[in-house]
This record gives structure tokens, sequence and C-alpha cells, in this order.
């Protein structure tokens, strides 16, 4: 948006615009009434009537004509006037030098002479500002940039054209005359040279020239060549090139002996001094508005208005903004170089071409939906004579008073600044057309604004003192604002009407073609002000359009039909009018010589005073010797020249005529009078006069009883008596602490309290109301008790630490009172503050707790309160010790992050420091920590130094654990370290040397004897489980059911030979556990008739086809399922995935490892485990050499091998392998050790020598033995005797039985299976020294002794608090430890046993 020019046109706030009600709307004297007291504020208002309200437009518009007035805007505006007038005298001046006036430009704009000229006088005069060198500060006075050396042209163009004129007017041009001849005045300036001619500047658009006469022609006065005509001045007649012959009176004078010199002759007619000044000494004619030549027809009018405002913006007319059509007028009317002239239809008289408004029996045809606008009182035809207005008593009509006047305007035709006619009311309705704009002043800023124009346009009312009453002189709004002048405007638009109030300026134009109609009207009101306008006009010597004193004296002769507030109010007039009419005749009497008053025949114009123009109603003074003149009785000794004795007073009413007409009004008004008098007191009473708001209801009540006027006293009596309820209504709800009066202000906050201050207000107001309530004490009381609370607060905040109970009991006591109190929000405030420095320090008198979270959020809480020095204080000290503590956080989390960790000293200096802080520093506390933790690290890593013993793996993980998870450089850790990751570098060593690639196992499961025996395939057993007889005494000894229990019992053995008997145990675990699940395996592949329900291999599928046959665990496999493991060396036994655990090194290897492992110094189960292999290992290899040499075997050393013996089962085979089912064939592809007729101790040796997790060469060397030679072996010998083939016993037992095992029904199981519960007293059997398993057992169950004998081949004898038994399924129905024939107590529970000698005997199958 373009920012407005300096000068630009600003719109005055607006008028206030009333909407009335139909109801409202009804009467138009009682709804001005209403708006009175808010309209007179601005002087004007604006009414919109209610919607549908349109009266007919009925001016007979073909029989309009009228001559328009011709308006030149720029002699509109005072100042421009007096711009203009004084270039015109300027140009006058030069014209009858014989010059013609250019204006000069400067900086591009024409220069304002006026203002130069006066600005220059202003400063003392043209000699004083050279002197001074002030051209430059006029030159910014006149608004020109500074620094562009303007002062100089001004200086230039003042000189040439200002400072002549100056001079004449001074009266310094004028030319004295001595003796016989003349004297030369100032002969330093005949030497001075000043041009006529003005020099026009150069500038790029056209510049206004002002021409005094262009028809005349320019020459030069020729002299006659006698010397008969001389200089006045020097009395010469030389020279007669510069003389110089006036066209006025012939006088000559030399061009160098005039003040100021002439440079030349002039070229025009030239007036000499004497001839000047009679011609500039002329009177000037006052400003008026010259009439238009054309006479229009309205449609004419219209056309020419409309075409001059579309041409003017060059925009058609009904778009062009109002707001622009204002600027452009005040900038026009404010331009002396823009003549703009328009033209003004006012003052048309509605009498000749009828009025806008319908009137009854009119030419205007009304229909019948419009004839209630014929007596509507809007219709201003009606309003200015109805019954409310005082005008009705006029008897003449009078023109643009009683009867309307319209008005046809066009855009910027205006009307100047004016009030109505005896400072009446006036109102203006328009019919159609374009808007027009308004401007107003309230009636008590008229006298301002008068002052005003005359101040700021003297030259104007100097040569007319009543400008303003000629409705010629208007001035811009903001010039009048910026004096002080209250303004306000308004845009009336068709179909709405404007009211001026009393004495109230206005003045305005039209935004475009339109119609108005206005007309007055007076009002009771009115009254003292008509009279006042009375004696205003007689002081101005302005004429009367209608006689104040005959008006009034027409009410008083009819009293009996005037209202009372009428009859009142011209009461009060009359003893105004007679007061001053008897003083007045009282001293004329004196003075004339005789009276008469006989003059009642004349007319106003007739009768008026010829020094004031006031009209001479009740009496005037004249003189036989001017008939026809008269004067008022103020003005006697302006009549003639006469003796005043000769004089004659007329009258109209003698004294003894008026008091009887005032006595009948005053005795009509005197009800009305007791009333308003009683009134006037009851509201004008002081202090302990004033009455009570009963009395003030019952005034008003006695108004309504007796239909007394709603004038102005009833309505300030009703206004007073509201404000008092209103007053006692609010007092007594502060009084009871239930006042809410709720309202929005402009900030969208809600209140509902009154402040302190309105409170006072409202006291005082109370005090001040012209009625006493008896609230008044009581609230004054209740500001007592306010004021006192405020002191007390006062004080109480002006303590530095106030005590929070303190506070919040003034807080209490401020419920008392309904007020909105200042103090209560610094009271919050301070309670908040204390309640924060106690939490301050609460907080501090407990560092353990003063966390640094809660320092920030006591400092977060202490920036949200207001400041106090106190608060201030605390906050500081506050954040001096969260900055201390943050930083010995920060530094203490450094330290403790430090990659590398500090030294523990570094650490202790640190803690050291931090522990004077009072505060709860987590880091810190930490940091402490670790340094006790570090300490205690240190001193348990020294005691184990010192104490000398070999360090258990686990104790040496968990001190480097430890120690690693201690922030601190610990010097032992290194060391500890390093020897850890010796042994986990000898560990992954000897898992790269014994475990296979992608082994499951681990490492200690490989070197540990095995505590989990059986293979997967295996089928279950049922439990039959026995209950121990009696608790032993011994020590229960720990299970080693798992390798974590393993590994637990060896970690907690505190020497290798504690290791080594867990070991050791294990070992006999194991080796029992492998006999019985090689005796289960090798009877489940017995022949059997259902062979097909068997079990075997990972697949856990019947055997079939070729088949391998562990020679550890005697479990069958398929050659597909594990053929991988099949193509290993065939010199070997062949080992199932279960048993061929790991890579079986040499066992050098493992002395290797072994030996490493010492040299660590390091204690582990692995290298337990590993130690035991080995000794177990040279154990085996002296336990082989004793039993081959007792056996007489060859020795045991690596052979070539044999392959293997490929059998094939078919239905008449001896094979043991042979399946007794016909459709279903298996065989195995490697020879097998038979376990028949094998010696228990070649077994053992050959079973622990497989399960050895080294390789020995004396393993595959016994493996071979017993392969070759078992078949070859005989009885005679001792070990010949115990070496019995089981196969050939199995064989033998199935040809006898033949197919009666097969037939034979199997025998029902018992219900309930005995056990064993009491091991303690039950005697046991002795081990048998038989090799062969197959000895024959007593089935009596009546035998406790047979009971309590496990029938096993190699019973294991165990011990414990509790036993567990299974029972045969077969025919025997013996019990068996369950260790002693390798069920599990799971296997044993699920699914039936059935022993070796019931297989072989009965062709029982397990299932």
């Amino acid at each position: 948006m373009s920012q407005s020019r300096p000068d630009e046109f600003k719109a005055p706030p607006e008028c206030p615009v009333f909407e009335p009600s139909w109801e409202e709307f009804g009467d138009p004297y009682t709804f001005i009434n209403k708006i009175r007291p808010i309209a007179e504020k601005t002087g004007i208002c604006k009414v919109r009537p209610p919607p549908g309200w349109q009266p007919p437009f009925a001016c007979d518009v073909d029989r309009l004509h009228f001559v328009p007035r011709i308006q030149r805007l720029n002699e509109l505006e005072a100042q421009t006037r007096v711009k203009l007038n004084f270039l015109d005298q300027i140009a006058k001046f030069w014209d009858l030098q014989g010059c013609t006036l250019k204006i000069p430009h400067v900086e591009r704009k024409i220069l304002d002479l006026y203002t130069l000229n006066k600005l220059v006088a202003d400063e003392g005069g043209f000699d004083i500002v050279c002197r001074d060198r002030r051209w430059t500060k006029i030159a910014l006075q006149m608004g020109f940039a500074p620094g562009k050396a303007v002062g100089s042209h001004l200086r230039g163009h003042y000189e040439r054209i200002l400072y002549p004129y100056n001079l004449f007017q001074s009266g310094a041009n004028l030319l004295c005359y001595a003796g016989n001849g003349v004297s030369n005045v100032s002969c330093c300036l005949a030497e001075k040279e000043i041009p006529i001619l003005v020099k026009q500047e150069p500038v790029e658009s056209k510049e206004p020239i002002i021409e005094a006469d262009k028809s005349k022609s320019r020459y030069k006065k020729i002299i006659p060549t006698v010397d008969l005509v001389v200089c006045l001045v020097c009395g010469s007649g030389g020279d007669e090139d510069r003389l110089l012959l006036c066209d006025g009176c012939d006088d000559s004078y030399h061009t160098f002996c005039l003040i100021p010199p002439l440079h030349d002759v002039p070229k025009g007619d030239w007036r000499c001094p004497k001839c000047l000044a009679q011609e500039c000494s002329k009177p000037h004619e006052g400003f008026g508005f010259e009439q238009a030549s054309r006479d229009y027809s309205l449609r004419a009018f219209g056309q020419m208005a409309d075409a001059f405002k579309s041409d003017y913006f060059n925009m058609p007319v009904h778009m062009v903004p109002t707001e622009l059509v204002e600027k452009e007028f005040w900038r026009l009317v404010g331009a002396i170089d823009e003549d703009v002239t328009v033209e003004y239809g006012a003052d048309i008289a509605s009498k000749e071409f009828g009025s806008g408004f319908p009137i009854p029996n009119g030419k205007f045809k009304v229909s019948p939906a419009d004839e209630k606008y014929l007596k509507c009182g809007w219709n201003l035809n009606n309003l200015a004579m109805m019954k409310p207005s005082v005008l009705t008593h006029v008897t003449a009509d009078i023109c643009g008073m009683t009867l309307p006047w319209l008005y046809v305007g066009m855009c910027f035709s205006s009307f100047c600044w004016h009030i109505e006619d005896h400072w009446s009311y006036s109102i203006n309705y328009l019919h159609w057309g374009e808007p027009k704009t308004w401007y107003g002043a309230p009636g008590f800023a008229a006298e301002q604004l008068e002052e005003v124009m005359k101040k700021l346009a003297p030259e104007l009312f100097e040569s007319q003192p009543d400008l303003l009453h000629q409705l010629v002189t208007i001035m811009n709004p903001n010039t009048l604002m910026a004096h002080g002048v209250p303004i306000y405007r308004t845009n009336q638009c068709a179909g709405e009407f404007v009211i001026t109030f009393p004495r109230a300026y206005h003045s305005g134009f039209n935004q475009g073609f339109n119609f108005a109609e206005a007309v007055n009207f007076c009002t009771v009101d009115w009254m003292p002000l008509g009279r006042q306008c009375v004696d205003h006009y007689r002081m101005l010597h302005r004429y009367n359009v209608f006689s104040h004193d005959e008006m009034v004296c027409n009410m008083a002769s009819k009293a009996d039909t005037l209202n009372m507030v009428l009859a009142s109010a011209v009461h009060k007039d009359m003893l105004i009018m007679i007061r001053e009419e008897q003083q007045q005749r009282e001293k004329v009497k004196k003075m004339v010589g005789r009276s008469s008053a006989k003059y009642d025949h004349l007319q106003d114009d007739e009768r008026q005073c010829i020094k004031c123009k006031t009209t001479c109603y009740l009496s005037a003074v004249t003189c036989s010797c001017s008939p026809g003149i008269l004067v008022c009785l103020h003005h006697i000794s302006d009549l003639c020249s006469c003796p005043i004795t000769s004089y004659t007073l007329n009258y109209r009413y003698t004294l003894d005529d008026l008091f009887p007409m005032m006595n009948a009004v005053k005795q009509r008004a005197e009800l009305y009078d007791e009333w308003a008098s009683r009134v006037t007191e009851t509201l004008e009473a002081k202090l302990e006069k004033k009455k009570s708001l009963p009395v003030f209801r019952a005034l008003i009540v006695e108004s309504e009883s007796k239909l007394f006027p709603d004038n102005d006293l009833l309505r300030r009596l009703r206004l007073v008596t509201q404000d008092a309820e209103k007053c006692s209504s609010v007092a007594q709800q502060l009084l009871n602490g239930k006042r809410q009066t709720r309202f929005r202000c402009g900030s969208e906050k809600s209140r509902s309290q009154l402040t302190v201050e309105e409170l006072s207000s409202f006291v005082r107001q109370l005090y001040n109301l012209s009625c006493s309530l008896p609230q008044a004490p009581l609230l004054k009381e209740l500001l007592n008790r306010i004021e006192d609370f405020q002191q007390h607060s006062e004080k109480v905040l002006a303590d530095e630490l106030p005590s929070i109970a303190e506070i919040q009991s003034l807080l209490d006591v401020s419920f008392d009172f309904d007020v909105e109190l200042p103090e209560l929000p610094r009271l919050r405030v301070r309670l908040e503050q204390a309640r924060w420095l106690e939490a301050v320090q609460q907080a501090s008198a407990q560092p353990a707790t003063l966390s640094l979270e809660t320092m920030r959020r006591l400092i977060d809480q202490g920036v949200g309160l207001s400041p106090h020095p106190s608060v201030e204080k605390a906050m500081a000290r506050l954040q001096e010790q969260l900055t201390v503590s943050e930083h010995w956080e920060d530094k203490a989390s450094s330290l403790l992050k430090a990659r590398p960790p500090h030294s523990i000293e570094t650490l202790r200096a640190v803690a050291d420091k931090t522990s004077g802080i009072p505060a709860y520093l987590p880091n810190c506390l930490l940091l402490k920590d670790t340094i006790r933790k570090a300490q205690e690290w240190l001193q348990e890593a020294e005691e184990l130094q010192a104490s000398g013993s070999v360090l258990m793996v686990d104790s040496l993980s968990d001190m480097v654990l430890r120690g690693q998870a201690i922030q601190v450089h610990l010097e032992p850790l290194d060391k500890l370290e390093s020897l850890m990751a010796e042994v986990q570098e000898w560990k992954e060593s000897a898992a790269t040397t014994f475990l296979h690639k992608d082994s499951t196992v681990t490492l200690l499961e490989v070197l540990c004897p095995r505590c989990e025996v059986g293979n997967a395939g295996s089928p279950k057993r049922k439990v039959k489980k026995g209950k121990e007889s009696l608790k032993s005494n011994k020590k229960k000894t720990p299970r080693l059911n798992t390798l974590s229990d393993v590994e637990k019992a060896l970690s907690e053995t505190k020497d290798s030979t504690s290791a080594m008997a867990t070991l050791e145990e294990l070992r006999v675990r194991e080796m029992e556990a492998f006999s019985n699940l090689r005796a289960a395996n090798e009877s489940k592949l017995l022949p059997t008739a259902d062979c097909m329900n068997l079990k075997v291999c990972v697949c856990q599928k019947a055997p079939m086809g070729a088949m391998l046959q562990c020679e550890l665990c005697r479990d069958a496999f398929h050659s597909v399922c594990v053929k991988d493991l099949s193509d290993s060396c065939e010199t070997r036994p062949w080992l199932c995935p279960q048993c061929h655990r790991s890579e079986k090194p040499p066992l050098n290897k493992a002395l290797s490892l072994l030996t490493s492992l010492r040299h660590i110094g390091v204690r582990l189960p692995e290298g337990d485990a590993l130690h035991y292999l080995v000794e177990r290992t040279i154990n085996w290899q002296q336990r082989a050499q004793q039993i081959s040499q007792s056996c007489n075997l060859p020795e045991l050393e690596e052979r070539p091998g044999t392959p293997p013996t490929l059998t094939c089962c078919v239905s008449d085979s001896d094979d043991w392998s042979r399946t007794s089912h016909t459709q279903t064939v298996f065989y195995t592809e490697q020879r097998c050790i038979p376990l028949q007729g094998l010696s228990w101790d070649l077994d053992e040796l050959i079973v622990e020598g497989l399960l050895l997790q080294v390789s020995l060469p004396e393993v595959q060397s016994l493996y071979h033995v017993l392969l070759d030679r078992t078949s070859s072996w005989h009885t005679n010998t001792d070990c010949d005797k115990q070496i019995i083939s089981f196969h050939f016993k199995a064989k033998r037992r199935l040809e006898t039985e033949g197919l009666d095992a097969e037939r034979r029904v199997k025998n029902k199981k018992p219900s309930h299976k005995r056990q064993k519960m009491n091991k303690k007293n039950l005697q046991r059997r002795p081990t048998s020294t038989s090799s062969s398993p197959r000895s024959d057992f007593s089935q009596s169950d009546d035998s406790e002794e047979e009971i309590a004998v496990c029938p096993a081949e190699r019973c294991q004898q165990p011990e414990g608090d509790e036993v567990d038994w299974v029972q045969c399924d077969g025919s025997c129905n013996q019990w068996f430890h369950q260790a002693c024939v390798g069920v599990t107590p799971e296997m044993a529970e699920k699914e039936d046993y059935i022993c070796v000698r019931c297989t072989l005997n009965d062709g029982h199958t397990r299932k």
C-alpha cells in the first residue's frame, strides 16, 4: 500500500447513526428528544428509517427549472481565498506599474508568495532576514528540503516581486516635496536597481501566469522635447529618456528617482506612487457566489453532472469510491494553481416547484398505499409545523425554515460552514442520487470554530465580519481539528436523514448528482438559545428571519392551549423579555418626549433597526424627520441628528398588557413549576439535605400521574433515580459479597470485581449522588477495612523474608472483600517466593537428598517467580551450587568413562574434593564406590598372590571380570588378564586337539568320564522303584548326573587329589553304565519272532539290510545313516557317532597340553580332566600289560587289520544276528568282538580302552587280538574257562526250545510288583566269579534273602538313601538294580523290562 502524503486529507471520526424501530419512528419529536443527549455532542447525526419506509418522489421533474450557483473550489476555502486575494493585490500592483506578474517556480513547485511574504514579515522584514541570514530557515518553514540553496532563490524572488509591494504598503515609496521642488528621499536607494519584470525560472510543465490586463499594449512614454515637463522628485527635466509620465495624473518622474528605482522604462501603462496608492486603497467587494448564466432542468443538470464526474475521474460515476472523491475535493479546495468550477442548485423553493414529499391536494397523485406519507411526521412539509415545534406560533411562512428548500447537487458542489438561522434545528432528507458528505461541530464548539477561522484568515473577517453567515467560506476539517475543534463526519445516502442541532456548525459536499430536501424546526429546549441568538445577531448587525418576541407573545396569548413544559418555557422567556423591555423603556422614557403604540401594522422588514438590523416588535424609537426609519431601544443614539427629546417611543404593548399575558402563562405552568422546583431542589440538595431514594421515586410517580411532559428535567430525574437504584443494588451486592457483574474487555479477559480505585470512586459517587443511600456509610467502612488490609499487605511485602503464615492469613482475610485488590497478586507471588525459599532451605538442610534434578527443579521454579532480592540471592547460591555440583559430576563421569582408566590416586584426589559438596551426586558417589571396590579388589589380589596357592580358573575369571568392571587402572589386572588369555588360548588349543570340527560337545565333556550314558534310540523301560530300607548314617555324596554337576564339583575341589577322586568316581559309574548298556543293546539284537518292532540306529527304525554295530555301546546302525562314519579306517573298531566323540589325539599331544597347563599355573576343570585322562590312560596301559601276560595274549601292538566278514542272514542261518522273521533280513558289514565267552576283565579292558579319548596302539592291538582269537580259544586253560561263548549258548537254547518258545503263552504280569524298601538289613549275594551271566536264580517270592539280591551278572551294589529297582516283565519276575541293568527311571516307568535270561529262554522282545 502506498504511503499517504503528509498533506493528504484524513477523515474525521463518524457521527452517531440511529436506526429507530417502527414504534420509535412514529413520533419524530419524541425520538429526537431521546437521541438529543447523544447526538448534540457531535452536532450532527444520521437517522436511517426502518426498512420499508420509502416515500414516493412527488416533485414535478418536468416543471422544475433552476439557475445554479457557480462555485470555484479554491475560492471556497478561507486560507486559499486569502492567498488568492493576496495574489490579486500583487498582480494589480505590478499591473499598475506596467508589468505582468508571473509567479515563479522553486523546486518544481509554484512559489507560495503569500506564505513567503508572511514568514518574512513574522521574522521582522526583508532587511532583518538578510542581515541575520534567515533565508534557509524560511525555506525549511516553507517545506523545502535543506542543503539545496533554496534560501538564495527565495531571497531573489522576494526582492524582485514582494519587496517593492511591501515598500508601497508601508508608504516608503511615497515621495516628499519640499519648497518649490521635490526633495529626493533616500539617495542610497536611487542607485539601487531592481528590475520590474520578474524572470520566470524554467519549468518542465505549464506554469500559471497571472496577468493584469492582456489586452493592453506596451509602449514607452515620449517626453516632450520642451523642458516644460520636469521630475517632481528632483525638479529637473534632464535625462528625458529616463523620464516617466504617469498614465493617471500625467506627473513626471525619473526612473532613478523612484523608490525603489526602476531599471528600465515599463512597457505598459505606468502609475505614479500617488495614483498607485489611490487605486490600491479602493475597498474590495464582498465575496459571494455568482449565478450561472444557464437555466437547467433537472434532467439536463443530471446529464451535465454525470458527464463532469465521469470525465474528471475517467471512470463510471457509480464506480468512484467516496473516499477518493473526498480526498480529491479537499485537495482541490486547497490548491491555488488548480481552478475547478462546479455548479450547485441550492435553496430552491419547494413552494414554487413542489416538494419531494407528497402533500395533500398536490399535483402528485398519491396511490392508496402511499397515503400514509401525506400525514407522516417525517414528511418535511409536516415536521416543521407539528404541534411540538414552536415555529407553529410564527405567523408568516418562512421559506427554508417552515417551508422546505430543495437542493440539486453535483460532484464537488458544496455547502460551506454555517449554522442555521436563529440557531434552530435542521433536518435534511436525501431523496435519491449519490451520497452527500457532511461535517459537523457540536454547538458548544461554535465559538471555538469561529475563533480558529478568524485566526487563520483574519483578512477575510476584516472585510466581512459576518462572513460565516454568508455560507461562502469553507475550511479543511483537518485544520480545524489540528486547532482543537471537534469535527465529525458522515456520508448521507439516499433515503437517510441528517439532523443538525442548535448552533452546530456544519458543512459538506456532494459526491455526485443527487436531490435533497431540508427544513428547520425548533423544540422547547431551543427557546433559551433562540433568545441568545437574537442578542448575538444584534451584535453582528444581522437581520432576523422572524421576531422572537412576537413568537413568544403569540404563545402567551394562547396560554390555555400550551402544555405545561411549553408554558413554563414561555414564562421563563417572558420574564427575561419583560425585564429587559421594562429597563429599556424606563431608560428611553427619560430621554424622549412622547410615546405611541401605533406601529403594529408594519411588516417585519419595515420595523428593523437601522443600526443592528434586529426586528423591533415590542417597541421602537422614531423621529419625524425620517419617516419609516426606526431604531431599537438599544441604539437610540443612532437614529438621527435631531434632539432626542424630539424622538417618539413606539410600542405594541404596554407593560400592563404584558404582565397579564405572563401571569396567564405562569398560572398554566405553576403546577408544573412547583413540581419542577421541588425536583430542582431535590436534585441540587447537598450533604444532610439530600433526600432518600423513595422521595425521587415519588416525584417520578407524581409526574406520571399528572401527565407532566417528558422534558429534560424529568429525564434528568429519571436518570438520577436510575443511577441511584443501580448504585444501591451494586452497593448491597458488594456488602453481601455477591457481586458478579462480568463483562468483556478488549483483551478478551473477564472481570468480576471492582478495583479499589473503582470502589473508592464508587463510594465517592454514592456521596455525590443527589440522593442519600443507607449503604454509603457501610461501603465507606468496607473501604476503610480494605485500606487497612492494603497497608498491612505493603508492610508484609516490604519484608525481605516474610512469614508464610502471615501472607496466608492476609490472603484469607482478602476473601471477605469482593474487590479486586492489586496486592493480592503480589501477595500470591510473595507466597510462592516464600514457599520456594522454604523449599530451598529444606532441600539444603538435607544434602543427602539434594540431587542435581532437585536443584534444577528448584531453579526452574525460581526462574518462573517474580524477581525479588531474597529470591535472587537464593537463586545465585543454588545456581552456584548446581554449577559446582555439575562440574564435579561431569568430572567424576568423565573419570569413570575414561579409556584407559585413571589411577586410583587420581580418582581418590577428585573424590576428596567432592566430599565437601552438600548435595547428592550419584557420579561422585559412584566414584567413591569404585575406589572402594578397587581397594577391595587390590587387597584381594594381594592376598591371593601372598597365599601361593594355585588359582582356580573360576576365581581367576571372577577376579578379571570384577577388575574389568572397576573403572580404575589396576596394575595386577594386566597380569591376570594375560594369565586368563593364556588359559583361554590353552582351552582353544585343547579343543582343537580333541574336538571334531563343528562338534556339539564341549572339551570338558570329552575329557571327563561320561555321566550320562545311553543311546538316543534305545527303547525306554518302565520304572520299578524301590524305597530305601533304612536311612544310612553315611554322609550323602553329591550326585553327578549332568556335566554341569561335574564341572561344579571340579570347581569346588580344593586340590587336584579331590578332583582326581571325583573323576575316578565318575569313571566307575561310566564303566558300570557302559557294561549295562552293552548288555542291553546286545540282548535286543538276539533273534526274536518280532524283530520288526525293534528300533535301532539314529533314525530309530527297525534293522534292515547292511548294518554296522558299534564296538563300544553294541547298538546297531544302518550303513546308510552312518555311511560317512563307516568310511573310516577299517583296521580300527567302529564306533557310533555318540561313542566316537573326539579326534582321540596321540597321548604325547595330551601330555604336551598337560605340561603347558602346568606352566600356566592355573587350575581349571578341563585341566583336571586332562590330567585324569592321562593318568587313566597310563593306568590302562599297565593293566592291559598285566592282563595280556596273565591271559597269554600276544604283545599288544598295532597290526594291520583284516577285512570284515560279511554275513548274510537267511532263514536257516545259525548267525546270532539272524531274526526269526523270515521276511526280514539284515546283516553286519564288519566283524565285532563277540561278548559270549569273553571274560569280564577283557570286556572291561576293551571297553575302557575304547572310552579313552586318546589314541593308543594297544587298543588297536587288543581289538584285533580279541577279534581274531575268540573263536579258537579252549576251555582247558584258566582263561579259556572264563571265555564262554554266549553266542553258542544262546543258539543251543533256541534250538532245544524250538517252536515251543514261540507258541508259549505269555504269563500274566503281577498287578503289584514288589519293592525293596529296606536295603540295610538285607543280605547281599556275593559277587559271582563266573564269567557266565546265565546262572540260575530262584523265583520264589517268599525268600527274603533271594529278593534282596540283584541277580545281575555284575551287580554294582549301589549305595544311597534311595535305590531304584526294576522288575523283569518276563517269566522270572526278578528284581534288578536299575543302575546294574542300564535302565533309567524314565525308561523303567514307560517301557516293559525283560532280562537277558528271559529274552533267551522265552523269546520275548522288549517293547
